[in-house]
């Protein structure tokens, strides 16, 4: 399992390539990267995404392990990047190996939905107007509760 909490950038090709590395029993990677999106209305200029190193990296950990007992999946990565990002810089990154697509979808997307609304990260949103600190949305957490 990779686990990092990182402010410089990442290579989905690289850390997929390291998840594989030895093995011939993977038959499926479901990869998820993360954008630091802008909204037209909105006009970012920067987000800033604050975290309290040990307590994050081991809730990432937390969630990862509750995919590996939910579905038979092989290994896990997850990156998140933290500091000052600006639009369309990658800010996550979830990979997941499993000998079938459908667990490793499924653990993808579980993990994804559950860095949205348990993760402790703080996001700040700098614009033209100022800076105001991004709240979990409504439908992040319906989607934490499906599961």
């Amino acid at each position: 399992m990779r686990i990092q909490v990182q402010e410089e950038d990442f290579d989905i090709t690289e850390v997929n390539r390291e998840l594989c590395a030895g093995r011939s029993d993977v038959g499926a990677v479901a990869s998820f990267i993360g954008l630091v999106r802008d909204m037209p209305q909105n006009r970012l200029q920067k987000m800033t995404l604050e975290h309290y190193p040990g307590m994050t990296e081991k809730s990432l950990e937390k969630i990862a392990e509750t995919a590996r007992q939910r579905w038979k999946i092989l290994d896990i990565a997850i990156i998140h990047r933290v500091g000052e990002l600006k639009p369309a810089d990658q800010i996550v990154l979830v990979s997941v190996i499993s000998a079938h697509r459908k667990a490793a979808f499924a653990a993808c997307e579980f993990i994804m939905d559950y860095l949205k609304t348990d993760a402790p990260f703080w996001k700040k949103e700098t614009n033209e107007q100022g800076e105001n600190w991004v709240e979990a949305k409504a439908s992040d957490n319906e989607a934490r509760e499906k599961w």
